[in-house]
């Protein structure tokens, strides 16, 4: 697959999340709605939430939002998206029917528009017995017709290949896996597994965070202070450290009349993964549909892939991700 065939897609983090994002729902909920419109319309096509995007009482705000936002939707323009949703394992979702309720309340909130569901991420570190029950319980919903596809997130190779067997012994495909990737993320081994272990099996490798938080589309020698406390530490820890590799996603946009952000993206798709970036204005809707229209030549990609491989920061690692 090309880099133009990849495509991009956009998250929904932000929406409805306080503490990290600074989300105010008098102020943003307008906003977003163009957001989301206009993404579709400009061809981002996979939309990812979460059941867990939306802090304390606001539980689940994003995908109430797009729920409500798809019914404003024409059915020829809905059929093109795929809505993909993660359930998180919490701790107390246990169980072959873990999952169930989680999956029931999500499919409300989006108005039975869910397509895709992903297990948010790997229960390996604190309970690993459960994780293949949660797998199987996603299986059992698909078999009765209710998720037409199932993907993982943060799960690790050893996980990933043992999850794919279990479910191809019944019949069933994993359709995508989620993980963090981006020019902050730290190259490894296992990340190069993944990766083959996707071509093999036709499986979809998704990156979030793609920009690193924002921090890729940050010009170099500027140091922005952020609207929440969590974003102000990490860019207080990561921008000083990045300054050469920011420099680089300058001039590379200056040469393909680009954004910072979109040479980001397109990096992440030339590795062969579909970026998912986090949106929240249509602006930055704007700027990610303008990056499908360009690809990376082999030579600028083996740039940055230096840089990144000299780069004295990384982006800290999710901590339930599975081996």
């Amino acid at each position: 697959m090309t880099q133009k065939e990849i495509g991009i897609g956009f998250g929904t983090w932000a929406w409805g999340n306080r503490i990290v994002w600074g989300y105010k729902p008098e102020v943003d909920d307008i906003l977003l709605k163009k957001t989301f419109f206009d993404a579709i319309d400009g061809g981002l096509v996979l939309v990812d939430t979460a059941d867990s995007y939306g802090t304390g009482s606001l539980f689940g705000q994003s995908e109430k939002l797009i729920g409500d936002f798809l019914e404003e939707l024409p059915n020829r323009k809905l059929r093109k998206i795929t809505i993909a949703t993660k359930l998180a394992p919490f701790p107390w979702r246990l169980g072959r029917n873990g999952l169930h309720k989680a999956f029931h309340e999500s499919n409300r909130r989006l108005k039975g528009n869910m397509k895709r569901v992903q297990l948010h991420w790997s229960t390996y570190r604190y309970a690993p017995w459960q994780e293949e029950q949660l797998i199987n319980g996603l299986g059992d919903l698909h078999e009765k017709g209710l998720i037409e596809e199932i993907g993982l997130s943060n799960t690790g190779p050893k996980r990933l290949n043992f999850l794919y067997q279990k479910l191809k012994e019944r019949g069933i495909k994993i359709h995508s896996i989620q993980m963090q990737f981006s020019l902050l993320t730290k190259p490894s081994f296992e990340d190069e597994e993944i990766k083959n272990i996707c071509n093999e099996n036709k499986i979809e490798y998704l990156a979030y965070s793609p920009l690193a938080l924002g921090i890729l589309t940050i010009p170099p020698n500027r140091s922005p202070k952020p609207s929440t406390f969590l974003r102000q530490k990490l860019f207080e820890r990561v921008l000083p450290k990045t300054n050469d590799l920011r420099t680089l996603l300058t001039n590379l946009g200056k040469k393909y009349s680009a954004s910072q952000a979109q040479v980001a993206l397109n990096w992440v798709r030339s590795h062969g993964a579909k970026p998912i970036v986090g949106i929240r204005n249509p602006l930055q809707a704007k700027d990610a549909i303008s990056a499908l229209n360009w690809s990376l030549t082999k030579k600028d990609k083996e740039s940055l892939d230096s840089y990144r491989n000299k780069c004295l920061t990384n982006m800290p690692k999710n901590p339930f991700t599975s081996p």
